[in-house]
């Protein structure tokens, strides 16, 4: 079975984020932000590509598998339901549906790990992704950035991603 890994960056900084990766053998970066940007040095998507690039891991940016701004605004007052409602028509266009296609295909032919904000996926719309991927045949797990040495510890202790999980799946 093919295997998709996510990941939150929220809490850790890009020396974590690349240990974690690099400790996963993650061989291409799924950004799935809208808007890749982040108040967080090196996070930003030319930055982060840079760094990546560095060591050996591809950078590619999906931002039609971003949560639109109406989804994000309603996360942010901490209306799931709304946030839900917002991302899920989203991925019913055609434009998501085809970045997902292409997000599918890269993650079929090389160890891909999507990537947004949110520390707990249960949280994000990359659950939702996950979701789809696991409908599409892929074994999903949850990673966390800010703490790689726990996969240098036992990387068969990986949660499967469960979207009604809790935090405590991915640590």
């Amino acid at each position: 079975m093919q295997k998709l890994f996510t990941i939150g960056y929220e809490g850790a900084n890009i020396d974590q984020l690349v240990e974690t990766l690099l400790t996963m053998k993650i061989k291409v970066l799924a950004d799935v932000r809208e808007l890749p940007l982040s108040r967080k040095k090196g996070l930003s998507k030319n930055g982060l590509r840079e760094r990546l690039n560095e060591v050996g891991i591809e950078y590619r940016h999906f931002k039609k598998l971003g949560d639109p701004k109406a989804g994000r605004d309603a996360a942010k007052a901490g209306d799931l339901a709304k946030f839900e409602s917002v991302f899920y028509s989203h991925m019913e266009t055609s434009e998501a549906q085809s970045a997902l296609t292409e997000l599918l295909e890269v993650a079929s032919n090389d160890l891909t790990c999507m990537m947004c904000f949110e520390r707990c996926a249960t949280n994000c719309h990359r659950s939702i992704i996950a979701d789809e991927a696991i409908l599409a045949g892929f074994e999903v797990f949850n990673l966390v950035a800010d703490r790689p040495e726990k996969y240098l510890e036992n990387d068969l202790a990986i949660m499967r991603h469960n979207p009604r999980q809790s935090l405590t799946a991915a640590e």
